[in-house]
This record gives structure tokens, sequence and C-alpha cells, in this order.
């Protein structure tokens, strides 16, 4: 390490050493938006099949749209979790890297504290 790389050059490198996906790739975004979509999609196609169920009394139109119904249902499952996952992935590496910087900055201070330390033993240890 130089002197003169910063602690956010730092940062990167490691996460490029320890080969983290950038966030800046675009793929979460596209995960995040698929999700509320099959979220959105989900809900007006189970709605619909509510409204086209109700509305007739054939029943093969009926059980067409309760099978339309259980598979929006499922999308919108699939969907929500895709959305919490993506949604919360950014949140947490954004707390990660904001937990990994107060430990090294309480690193380097506890480092200082340590260097300033009378080798002699005569000052008074702090409580």
């Amino acid at each position: 390490m130089t002197s003169t790389e910063t602690r956010a050059d730092r940062f990167v490198r490691e996460l490029t050493v320890l080969k983290i996906p950038d966030p800046a790739a675009g793929k979460a975004a596209l995960w995040l938006r698929a999700g509320a979509a099959l979220m959105t999609i989900g809900v007006v196609l189970g709605v619909s099949a509510y409204f086209i169920s109700h509305n007739t009394s054939d029943p093969l139109v009926q059980n067409d749209a309760l099978t339309l119904g259980l598979a929006a249902v499922a999308g919108s499952v699939v969907g929500s979790a895709l959305f919490l996952r993506y949604s919360l992935t950014g949140f947490l590496r954004y707390w990660m890297a904001r937990q990994s910087y107060d430990v090294e900055l309480l690193a380097d201070r506890l480092l200082e504290r340590e260097l300033r330390h009378d080798p002699t033993g005569t000052d008074a240890a702090p409580r």
C-alpha cells in the first residue's frame, strides 16, 4: 500500500481482491425492476382473474380463471422475493461499507493510542 492511496482506493482494491461484484454493473437494478414489475403484474392478473371467474357461470372459464389467479399469486410471491432481495442488497452493501469504515477508524484510533502509550509504564491506563 502506498502512502498516497486514499481509504476509498484501498476499499475498492480490497473489493477487487475479494471478487465482490460491482453494483454499478446494472444487473441488480434490472432484477429489482423485474421483481417490481412481476409483483404489479401478479396483482393485476389476480384481480382480473377474480372478476372473470365471478362474471360467468361456465365452469370451464371459471377453472381457467382460477388457474390464472393461482399463477398470478405465485408470480407476485416471486416478484416480492426478487424485489426484497435486491432492495436489501443495496442497503446492506452500504451498511457493510459503513461498518468497515467505522471499524477501520476505531482500529486507527487504538493504534494511535497504543503508539502514544508510554513504554515505561509510568502513565496511568485509562479506564
